[in-house]
């Protein structure tokens, strides 16, 4: 009997995972992993498409969506999209700023000042845009991941993955579609194919030809766009990657030599014991 007992409880704890297993699967969409410049120990920051995707952010995102933790001047600091200090300074004019110490309350923008919010307060924020709230991209890249199934998601640690948030937003913004028919999407929300549940709320930002490129040789399509306002992104959310990463490697250069150094003393220091 209880031998019976017990094999019915692993039948119904292998089809619980069974169906654990299948639901996983349906939830996580499959991802398509980019060739990114900034990829592995040695990458680096695209400049040009970090200034493309800045574009981007300028004339489509940043009307509804902030950069809380990027400061104008941080624009024209090494390893990003590098505008010189007079661009920085004239973009950041452009802004007004709010600050009680000033007459009016108002003055406008410095390279020191931090990127304005569209909206004042949340409640604004939701009240534009149907009860949804427009997160903040700032930090986008890092607060976002991809699923990998066992054993692949092993092998980032060989190859220093650091890219699953610019990969989450690139599939994310090319994967709206109509949805498949007997699927009902509520008004103010859209079918994207990637996302969580499938119903956003954000409506599809990107078209082809939605901006245009001093460079004619880039495609102006929806997968460009994704690619480096993704690129982008991820550079707000750790603009100091390159730099963190040369200090990276001469770390490793100098324990390398300690520890040869100090295998050489040892050898000094004992060689005249023997066993």
């Amino acid at each position: 009997m209880l031998k019976k007992t017990i094999l019915g409880v692993l039948a119904l704890a292998a089809v619980a995972l069974g169906s654990a297993t299948v639901q996983a699967a349906e939830e996580n969409a499959h991802t398509e992993q980019q060739d990114w410049s900034f990829a592995g120990v040695f990458g680096t920051y695209d400049q040009n498409q970090l200034r493309r995707g800045f574009h981007i952010y300028r004339e489509v995102c940043s009307s509804c969506h902030g950069l809380d933790f990027i400061a104008f001047r941080n624009l024209s600091e090494p390893g990003g999209p590098e505008y010189s200090e007079d661009q920085v300074r004239a973009l950041a004019a452009e802004f007004t700023i709010a600050d009680e110490t000033a007459e009016g309350g108002e003055r406008e923008g410095v390279p020191a000042d931090r990127w304005p919010n569209p909206f004042a307060s949340e409640q604004i924020a939701r009240d534009s845009n149907g009860g949804a709230f427009p997160p903040d991209l700032s930090l986008m890249a890092k607060a976002r991941g991809i699923h990998m199934d066992f054993p692949w998601w092993v092998f980032n640690y060989f190859t220093a993955y650091q890219e699953a948030g610019a990969d989450y937003i690139y599939n994310l913004l090319t994967s709206y579609t109509e949805a498949p028919e007997g699927t009902e999407v509520p008004a103010g929300q859209y079918y994207n194919e990637y996302f969580p549940g499938h119903l956003i709320a954000m409506a599809p930002p990107l078209s082809d030809g939605l901006i245009s490129y001093d460079d004619e040789a880039t495609p102006e399509t929806v997968e460009q766009y994704a690619l480096d306002i993704a690129a982008f992104l991820q550079w707000t959310a750790d603009p100091h990657m390159v730099e963190r990463k040369a200090t990276g490697f001469k770390v490793i250069i100098f324990l390398i030599v300690l520890a040869v150094l100090m295998y050489l003393v040892k050898r000094r220091i004992w060689r005249d014991i023997h066993d």
